[in-house]
């Protein structure tokens, strides 16, 4: 763990510390010795494949998972010994939306805010302020049935806030959106962050991840391999890539000896996209000479080109592959359930 997040555990300067933290199912460790720091009043983001423990983690910092070993504060309180000052503290949302669709907006606001045990009158108008603050005083009125994904989600951020917490865990707030959803989604996000709420954003969306979050930690296999923000990053990759596409799939061995050799260094393959890439530092050179090459050796490539790292090439490095699509399996239910538990 990186030396800022060790040696300190003010309250006010992370709004989430975890050391070690362990998480054992069976045989199998979900979390297995992982390291995190949030500062407060930011958003990070926890970076990972299926699998990785990014929900694990989220679900064990909102107290809804015991821990089986190491120490972990949200908004300073120990989730370990003090589960229900945590839980007074924070606000989760999953992956799909846990509102009501027979309800309206207004009348999922004003229920949770009673399961939030507020009282009839202080549900009603922290729900008025909630539609406000999301932009959905318009659709108040309307059953959620027909809201748009993106209003979905939105409202769903909204009953997350109902007591306002220090901080707000989001676990793949925008799977199954269209762009235009997603996009409502993130200007949500800011606004809370605006706001002074810290958002844990966990997230298989690289470009979400470099759209809001200041930092990132990539987890893999319970563990965390990589801490930094975006850019930095995307730095450990190296300056500009040269990539080649190859048309054929079985010319990729081909394609990666030239790019291995003009570029000296062993290039990241991607066999499913059919594509090669390695970092390199004379950028005209390196696409002239790779160009020719191929040329020479009877390849014709698809496409050929420089371009920046993104933090897909930081992952692949990382990782060995790519992020997946994120998945479907978790239920209106289920997430449901796992508000109202944290409500309680």
């Amino acid at each position: 763990m990186n030396d800022h997040a060790a040696n300190s555990d003010d309250a006010t300067e992370y709004a989430v510390h975890a050391e070690a933290v362990r998480k054992r199912y069976g045989d199998t460790y979900a979390l297995d010795g992982f390291d995190l720091a949030v500062r407060t009043g930011t958003v990070h983001g926890l970076l990972g494949p299926n699998g990785a423990g990014k929900t694990t983690a989220v679900r064990a910092f909102a107290t809804l998972l015991k821990l089986d070993g190491g120490r972990a504060t949200v908004a300073g309180a120990d989730v370990r010994t003090d589960p229900r000052t945590v839980r007074a503290r924070i606000g989760l949302t999953g992956q799909y939306a846990a509102v009501d669709e027979i309800l309206t907006g207004r009348q999922n606001l004003e229920m949770f805010g009673r399961l939030f045990h507020l009282g009839g009158r202080r549900a009603a108008l922290r729900a008025g302020e909630l539609l406000e603050r999301f932009d959905l005083v318009d659709a108040a009125g309307k059953g959620v049935r027909e809201y748009s994904g993106g209003m979905r989600r939105r409202l769903d951020l909204a009953a997350s806030m109902i007591l306002a917490p220090r901080v707000l865990f989001l676990d793949e707030p925008t799977t199954g959106l269209d762009p235009r959803g997603r996009g409502e989604v993130w200007d949500a996000v800011r606004a809370l962050v605006a706001g002074g709420t810290t958002v844990l954003l966990t997230t298989q969306y690289l470009d979400e991840a470099d759209k809001l979050a200041s930092r990132i930690t990539v987890i893999d296999r319970g563990r965390a391999i990589a801490d930094d923000t975006p850019d930095g990053l995307k730095n450990t990759v190296g300056g500009d890539l040269i990539e080649v596409v190859v048309r054929d799939e079985r010319e990729l061995t081909v394609a990666a000896e030239v790019v291995a050799r003009v570029a000296g260094s062993v290039p990241a393959t991607d066999t499913e996209a059919r594509r090669v890439h390695a970092p390199v530092t004379d950028r005209v050179a390196a696409l002239t000479d790779v160009a020719r090459e191929l040329r020479d050796r009877g390849i014709a490539a698809e496409d050929i080109g420089l371009r920046r790292p993104s933090l897909d090439d930081v992952f692949l490095r990382l990782t060995g592959h790519r992020t997946e699509e994120a998945p479907a399996g978790a239920t209106t239910a289920t997430t449901t359930k796992a508000k109202i538990e944290v409500a309680a």
